[in-house]
């Protein structure tokens, strides 16, 4: 089902902080000037793969082109090829506006093995501001691209990069009457896409624990909605629990020790917390009114939810010491599906008001509402690691209201650079998780 892939190891690694702060990117500002990269082609060493090394070149070019950050310079308009070792002559590379020059050489090793060596110059700089060496399995050669990419990215931003990464979602195919809903993952950028569960179970609300090893989620087997959890490891489901109601909604707590959940007693439906280790259920909201939707903060001391205890629903947060709860959310319209982003400075929500959707941030007082997209309907965002991009799922409207067409999105903290990660034909994907950075 899902096999641990191979680690990759950073073997070396040179920084010059003079070039940092030329080259840094703003990544917040909306109207950065994207950086100009010329990546050049790889040199093969023995037995590598030119095909590989083709690959890889491709995917790092791709990967730093989506955050709209970056310009990957015309192949065509290089002025030489500069062998690793030998000194670029960064006049030329600076005649045709390449800002940032990377050179790579990728080796076979002993061992079914390729080492990737790669170094990024500040052209205006005349610098060399990263080295780097990576190792793994020829069959995780993708990897060492993303984490090639993560590198450049994290040099030139100073943010956490996020290629590295997979989003487990739910792939939804079949008409609109009758769809069949699988839990799937994938890379972050669509490629490799593959089933965790079969045709016949009914699944929703897929979410990572901490360490990669374990998804938690929402099954509907034998019409008993239950959480359940699978291992990645080795394919095993397991119910999480028998607590005397339907119950949905799961996050997995920062260390991975506990799973937040909503549960349905009575017809009133309130969030709990599930200790993994004692395997001991504790209530945290109480009364009549609807709490579900739970976020944990980075600290795991607090927990974003929405609750309709106000009159409509809207977020709150709460000290899970004192399970004391405040509201946040006072704008028009309705909020729900709050997640807490990994640097603790925003939340993400969805909204709903005046008949549309909206992804939006707010600050963790619930000031400085921003929206980042809007549409007929969207809703589950989730953060990438370094907390500057949000996937979720936006769903068109249809025209005939047989076909519906779910596309999984993702969007800057700015609300630009918006961009569909391509599913395969006739896969609709709904409710992505974005991982932590892969083991």
């Amino acid at each position: 089902m899902f096999k641990k892939i191979l680690s990759v190891f950073m073997v070396c690694a040179l920084v010059f902080g003079a070039a940092r702060a030329e080259l840094k990117v703003d990544i917040v500002a909306g109207a950065t000037e994207p950086i100009s990269i010329a990546v050049q082609k790889f040199e093969v060493v023995g037995t590598a793969s030119p095909k590989d090394a083709a690959m890889i070149r491709e995917v790092v070019e791709n990967d730093l082109k989506t955050t709209g950050l970056f310009r990957i310079a015309n192949h065509d308009a290089f002025p030489e090829y500069v062998k690793m070792g030998d000194m670029p002559k960064f006049n030329l590379w600076s005649a045709i506006k390449a800002q940032v020059l990377v050179q790579a050489k990728l080796y076979a090793e002993a061992g079914n093995r390729y080492k990737l060596e790669f170094y990024v110059w500040d052209v205006a700089g005349k610098e060399q501001i990263e080295a780097q060496s990576l190792v793994s399995s020829k069959k995780s050669a993708r990897r060492l691209a993303h984490i090639m990419a993560d590198a450049i990215y994290e040099r030139l931003t100073g943010e956490v990069g996020y290629f590295d990464t997979q989003i487990v979602f739910i792939a939804e195919t079949g008409p609109v009457n009758d769809r069949v809903k699988r839990l799937a993952i994938m890379d972050q950028d669509g490629y490799g896409l593959r089933y965790l569960s079969d045709e016949k179970t009914f699944v929703m609300s897929p979410h990572f624990s901490p360490n990669m090893q374990t998804v938690v989620f929402l099954s509907y087997r034998n019409d008993d909605p239950m959480v359940w959890t699978l291992d990645l490891n080795t394919g095993e489901q397991r119910r999480l629990g028998q607590f005397g109601g339907m119950s949905f909604a799961p996050r997995f707590s920062p260390d991975g020790s506990r799973i937040a959940l909503s549960l349905v007693k009575n017809g009133i439906t309130h969030i709990y917390e599930y200790d993994i280790e004692s395997k001991k259920l504790r209530q945290l909201t109480f009364g009549n009114s609807l709490n579900t939707s739970p976020s944990y903060s980075p600290d795991g001391k607090k927990m974003v939810f929405n609750s309709d205890r106000s009159g409509n629903q809207q977020i709150w947060i709460m000290d899970l010491d004192t399970l004391d709860a405040t509201r946040l959310t006072y704008g028009a319209g309705r909020y729900a599906t709050p997640a807490w982003s990994p640097d603790g400075q925003f939340i993400a929500f969805t909204k709903m008001a005046d008949d549309t959707f909206y992804i939006g941030i707010m600050d963790p007082r619930g000031r400085h509402e921003k929206i980042l997209a809007g549409g007929w309907y969207m809703e589950a965002p989730s953060w990438a690691p370094g907390s500057r991009r949000i996937v979720y799922y936006e769903t068109e409207k249809a025209l005939d209201d047989i076909e519906r067409i779910s596309h999984i999105r993702s969007v800057d903290i700015t609300g630009q650079n918006v961009y569909d990660i391509e599913l395969p034909e006739h896969v609709n994907g709904v409710e992505p998780t974005w991982s932590p950075r892969l083991p």
